[in-house]
Formats: structure tokens, sequence, C-alpha cells
């Protein structure tokens, strides 16, 4: 009997959203007629047209209600709502059974339209491991399966490769993006000796490595079991009606067979049934969750999962990735400096024409930052892991990293200000020509505008603000200190992350994360509410969060949070005037005032009462700060 109840539990899955929206219209013009028959007298069928609603809401309900008592003993709204159900028919009090079913079938799909199922992030992560790897052995390169390769296997990645396993550079040079991993935009300088990570990208030159973690072991693997363990322990709230479900079955039955006994009336129990059926209390805590997404969606926020928002106002935690979230993710010139006769717009101009056919993301930034007309440079020489060398009006520039400036014979400048511009996390360009170095520029990522004001606003909300970055100390303490950011840890890992946050939930807090980058996205999986910014941010990290900022509007945020605190209030107005007008009608109901079908379109008005009342959420505005 289980086994053929569990079967008839998956086909009834089978169909969906337009399915139900199908039934839905169905059934309630069929209750239109009804209604309208009975004020008429005009009916071409030889039955209540209501029994298509009953057929067609009411029998999953039912359906329904008796799989979860007898495979897994489960009591809920739906046992109660099918007692009322058959009642009504029974009585043939078929309007009422009608309604009931309709109301209770609305109810559901809303609940169904709110809760979000499809998580593609893990999938994601998984083509993100690259499938081959070059070995070479006894000289010969061979390609084989990345899976294949052992500790100790010399391997070669070429340029736009991405690194199979993690290991140490035996031979070459090169720059690595290391986004996946650590969420910095910018490439890192890497040589003999460095170590690289499996799934990051090799951006320049050829390189030679010896295999160290492979398998399951290697980092990108790492990242798939985070996002796997972190996406378990995030548990989903059940609905109230469903909580309460029990007693409200064994209340309802009690009322029910004791009003029957001592009055004699079936058509009184059967009007408690009706009335008690918890068609408000079900449609509570959805219409309120929908009319919030609504407005949510008006400021930017798509709303991947449909009780995030539910979560989202009990946070007393937010932690912010930097790059890409409170940053801008893309480095642009701060700062230009002659130490030479040159002039500072000398040193930009003959450095931006040495860069102009750079594919390096911080020569394209020195090209798109200065924003004027540049000679095209001839003689263009990239040297992997420390720049560029042209010819601009006959004159040879370099511009690249201390490495390349030393190779060249060359002086470094001698400047306090360097110092503060690289322990703030910025990057220094070094230009020189043939004979000296001219000058420097200086590269950062750019705190958004409305990044302050929003941080202001979160905590005027009492969350207090917390920095996960992979960024070094000194840059995110630079950040931290331009926003007024006290909670802060530096030099994060994606497990780092997930280890903070966990920190900070058995501490007693419950934990929002905002990040945009692949590597941010075990800790929005980890967190009570994760939110991936959108427009910056990968596809990943978008898959992993509740919340997607699509704009990347982080000033926003704040009326976010205020909004789920406001729906929260809306819910509980919600629950204590169902309750109340429940019990009220069960009160009527019992000393003979209520019909059934009376009883059923005051039960029911609450219903309305407060989907109206939720539907006030869709232009709610938070009015001052």
């Amino acid at each position: 009997m289980k086994k053929f109840m569990y079967r008839l539990e998956e086909w009834m899955e089978i169909g969906g959203t337009k399915k139900d929206i199908v039934l839905l219209v169905i059934g309630g013009i069929s209750l239109i007629l009804s209604l309208l028959d009975s004020r008429l007298h005009f009916n071409p069928f030889p039955f209540d047209i209501a029994w298509a609603a009953i057929i067609l809401c009411g029998i999953p309900i039912i359906l329904e209600a008796i799989i979860g008592l007898i495979t897994r003993f489960d009591i809920k709204a739906d046992v109660l709502v099918s007692l009322a159900l058959i009642a009504s028919v029974c009585i043939h009090e078929d309007f009422a059974a009608g309604e009931v079913a309709f109301i209770m079938q609305l109810g559901s799909l809303l609940e169904d339209l709110t809760v979000a199922r499809a998580r593609a992030g893990i999938e994601k992560l998984v083509h993100l491991t690259p499938q081959t790897a070059r070995v070479i052995k006894d000289g010969t390169e061979r390609i084989v399966p990345a899976e294949q390769v052992q500790v100790d296997d010399l391997i070669r990645v070429l340029p736009g490769e991405t690194i199979p396993v993690d290991g140490i550079i035996t031979s070459g040079q090169t720059s690595i993006n290391q986004a996946v991993m650590t969420g910095e935009s910018l490439p890192v300088d890497k040589t003999v000796g460095d170590e690289v990570s499996s799934g990051t990208v090799n951006q320049f030159g050829a390189f030679e490595m010896k295999a160290a973690k492979v398998g399951e072991d290697s980092s990108i693997q790492r990242m798939i079991k985070l996002v796997q363990s972190a996406d378990a322990d995030k548990a989903k709230i059940v609905g109230l009606a469903d909580r309460w479900a029990t007693w409200i079955v064994v209340i309802a039955l009690s009322a029910a067979a004791l009003t029957w006994i001592f009055t004699g009336e079936i058509i009184r129990a059967v009007t408690i049934l009706v009335v008690f059926c918890p068609c408000a209390l079900v449609l509570a805590t959805p219409t309120a969750i929908m009319a919030a997404i609504g407005n949510a969606t008006k400021h930017g926020f798509l709303v991947r999962e449909g009780d995030a928002l539910e979560r989202l106002a009990r946070v007393s935690r937010i932690t912010f990735d930097k790059t890409g979230t409170l940053t801008y993710g893309v480095p642009k010139v701060t700062a230009v400096k002659s130490v030479s006769n040159y002039t500072e717009d000398d040193v930009y101009r003959l450095a931006a024409s040495a860069e102009k056919l750079s594919e390096h993301p911080l020569g394209k930034a020195i090209v798109k930052s200065y924003g004027k007309d540049i000679p095209v440079p001839t003689d263009f020489h990239m040297e992997p892991g420390e720049g560029v060398t042209a010819k601009v009006d006959g004159i040879t520039v370099r511009a690249g990293n201390e490495k390349m400036i030393r190779n060249a014979g060359l002086d470094l400048p001698v400047s306090m200000d360097i110092k503060k511009y690289l322990e703030q996390g910025s990057t220094v360009i070094y230009v020189g020509t043939d004979q000296e170095t001219i000058g420097y520029i200086v590269l950062s990522d750019t705190l958004r505008e409305e990044a302050g004001e929003m941080i202001q606003k979160t905590r005027a909300l009492g969350i207090t603000p917390v920095l996960l970055t992979g960024d070094n100390e000194q840059a995110a303490g630079h950040i931290a200190g331009k926003l007024g950011i006290e909670n802060i840890t530096a030099n994060c890992m994606p497990e780092d992350k997930l280890k903070e946050i966990g920190n900070l939930q058995s501490g007693g807090n419950r934990v929002l994360m905002i990040g945009d980058g692949i590597n941010d996205a075990p800790a929005l999986k980890k967190a009570n509410v994760g939110i991936a910014m959108g427009g910056v941010g990968s596809d990943i990290a978008v898959d992993a969060a509740d919340i997607a900022l699509v704009d990347d509007e982080i000033k926003e945020l704040p009326h976010l949070l205020a909004l789920s605190k406001r729906m929260m209030t809306t819910i509980k107005i919600n629950l204590t005037f169902s309750m109340t007008l429940n019990f009220l009608a069960i009160t009527l109901a019992i000393t003979g005032t209520l019909g059934p079908v009376i009883g059923a379109l005051v039960h029911n008005a609450g219903s309305v009462a407060v989907i109206i009342n939720s539907a006030l959420l869709l232009k709610w505005k938070k009015k001052s700060w």
C-alpha cells in the first residue's frame, strides 16, 4: 500500500504551476456560475456546477492528505480541509465544499510560487573543473583526463587554459587569474616556486608545474564540497498552518463531535469543520511574501527562495565581500607621479600608449582611464609576469612591476607615497625609458559611492556589518576604515569565509552574506541568507544565493532589510486577525447562527482581508531613517 502511495505522490508532482493555474481558473469560473445559479436558477447541467471546483481543486487536496497520513503519518492542514470537504458533500452543501477547495488550492499555489527549487550552482562549479591535463613523461606531452593526474606528475599549462590540479611552478612565469578562489579581480604574477590552484586561469605565459594536490584534494573539488555541505545545513521554514495542523485537526474534530452530540444537528458540526479550515492561516504568509517579493523586484532584487525574506528579517550580522561588492571590482588609475623631468601627463600618455595593445587587465585599465587619443606603439612586446615594452614616438617605454625595472638596469624610485599606496592595496606600475625610471602609475579598485550611506542605514536597522575579503590586511583595513566597519577578516579563502560565518552563527547570530564571486558561493550557501551581486557577479554566485541584486545598486539593500521586517509584521497581523475571526466564526457555528454556506463566505472574507492587507506591501517604503 505504501509503495503504491509513494508512486501516486510522484505522479501528482508531475504537471507544475501552469496546470495548477488552469485548474484554479476553471474552478473559480464554476463557483461563479454556481453562485449565479442559486440566484437566477439557471443551470444547463443535471448537477451543481460547483462540482467542477470540488473535483479539480478538492481531489488533489484529499489525495495529498491521504498520502501524507499513510506514507509518513504526517498530519497537515490538508487533513482538516479534506474532512470539511467530505462532510460538506455528504450534507449536499456543494458550493461550500467547492469554495473551501478553491481557496485552499489558491493558497497552495501561492506557496509553490514563493519557493524556488532550482539550484544549479553546484553543477556550474563542476563545469569549471578542467577535463584534461597536459602531462609530460619522458619528454613527451600527452593529454590525459584530469582525474588521472597523479601527485608529482609534471604538467604543462598554456596561455588561456584552466589549471587542472593544485601544484608548484617548476619553470616559466605568468599571470594567474585567481578570482575563482580569492575573488580579487586583478591577476597575480607567478614564477618558479609559486603555488597555483586548480580552477584558476593562466592568462599569458606558458609554464610547467609539479602536481601537489589532485582529485578530491584539489582546490576546486574542495569548493564544490563546501557548497554542498553548506546547502545541506540550511533548514526550510515550515508553514504555520502545517506546524499547528495536528492541534487544529484535534480541536476541530472535538468541537464538531461535541456539538453534534449535544445539539443533535449535524449541520452545525459540518459548519464548524468548514469555518475551522485554516484558509486564512495558509494565505497569511505566502500572500505577504508574494507582495514583498513584488516590492523587492521594483528595487532591483530577484528573490530566488520564497522563505528568504522571512530569514532576512531575523539577521543580526551582515558580512560583505569587498571586491565587486563594496567596490566596483574594476581597477582605475587613482594617481600618476613623475620622478623625472617628464610631466605627469607625459608619464601617463607614454604608459597608456605602450599598453594600448596589451591584453592585461591593468594595461587595459590604464588605457581606459587615460581616455584620450594615443598613438599606436611599435615593437610591442609583453613579458609575462613583468609588464610590456614598446616604442612610442621613437622612445622605448617600459611599463611593469619592480622586476621589469630591475631587469632593465633602472633604479626604482624611493618614495614613502609608494609604500602608502601598496599598504592600501593599490597596484603600482612603474614607467621607464632606456635611460631612467620616469614615474609610476597607481591603480586601485574604487569604493562604490553609495557604500558609506548604505552601511549607516544598515546599522540604523540594528545590523552589524562585517568585512570578509581575500585581500590583504592593509587593503581591507583601508576600505573598512572609510566605511566605519570594525569587524574585519582579511586573506580569506573560500573555506575561511565559510568558517567565519559558522563562528558568527554558533554565537547566536543570523548571518546575511553579500558577495559576487565564485569564491563566495560556499559562504552564500552557508549564511542564513545569501545575496549575490547579479550584475558584476558570477553565475555560480547568483545560483548559490537566495537573492540576486540585479543592477548592483547596493544603496537599495537597507530598503530590502526594512521591507523584510515590515513583511514579518504584516504576517503577524494576518495571523492574529485570521485566528480571531476563526474562533468567532466557530462560536457562531456552535450556536447555530452560521450555516455552512454563510460560514464559508464569512470565513473566506477573512482570507480576502488577509490578501488585501498583504497587498499593501507592494508599494511600501520606509518613510524615514
